[in-house]
């Protein structure tokens, strides 16, 4: 008898510690968006998506969920698997607002699969599979990047503006300061490359980032042509 209640028991903590798993706490999200420019201007090229050329915007990297330490959690539920089923009404918008520059050529269910499977399922405490990308969309459209910088004459014209100068933008419109990652041409000139907002854990609020990622961009960046 007492081998079985022992059986039963430690049963029930692996269930217990695989829900925890699951639906792990974390503090906020990154949502990061990318310039198309920047990542196709790059030794490695880029291909574009099966629908044809993007158009010239920022689009859409992915919303990960963070730790105020600066760690993150990462591919939280093996169980919950990308399905494009889900995704049918609001295919086109992920289509436009979030595309695969990756090679070769994709109609972005590879991208968006990994996205759900790093970093979403890291989420579903809070957010379901639907309500993640829903989420991204609308902070997508929230959050106007391209006419923000625009507005500030800061445009992608593959002229070089200050980083102060884009940061100075895009904190006066959010109303909270950035993260901008930066990469490299085949040139070797330093370009923007990425803008990291912060969010709520409901996935709809921008706040002031607990932490920011590393920098690695030079005092003067480029906006490059798309």
């Amino acid at each position: 008898m007492e081998l079985k209640w022992s059986i039963l028991i430690n049963l029930l903590i692996v269930q217990y510690l695989s829900v925890v798993c699951v639906s792990q706490e974390f503090d906020f999200f990154y949502f990061v968006q990318q310039w198309p420019g920047a990542y196709c201007d790059t030794k490695q090229s880029c291909c574009y998506p099966k629908t044809g050329k993007p158009t010239a915007d920022f689009g859409i990297h992915g919303l990960w969920p963070n730790y105020k330490d600066g760690s993150y959690p990462s591919n939280c539920d093996p169980d919950s698997v990308f399905d494009k089923s889900q995704l049918s009404e609001i295919m086109s918008s992920l289509q436009k607002n979030w595309p695969s520059l990756s090679c070769p050529s994709s109609n972005g269910f590879r991208f968006w699969s990994h996205e759900w499977e790093k970093h979403g399922t890291c989420s579903e405490s809070e957010l379901d599979q639907i309500e993640y990308f829903e989420a991204a969309l609308k902070l997508k459209e929230k959050v106007n990047l391209l006419e923000i910088l625009k507005n500030a004459e800061i445009e992608p014209d593959d002229g070089f503006y200050s980083l102060d100068s884009i940061e100075e933008a895009i904190t006066k419109a959010v109303g909270h300061a950035p993260g901008i990652e930066c990469n490299k041409d085949s040139a070797g000139h330093s370009q923007l490359y990425q803008v990291y907002l912060c969010v709520d854990t409901s996935g709809s609020e921008i706040i002031e980032c607990p932490v920011l990622p590393k920098r690695r961009c030079a005092s003067d960046v480029q906006f490059a042509k798309f």
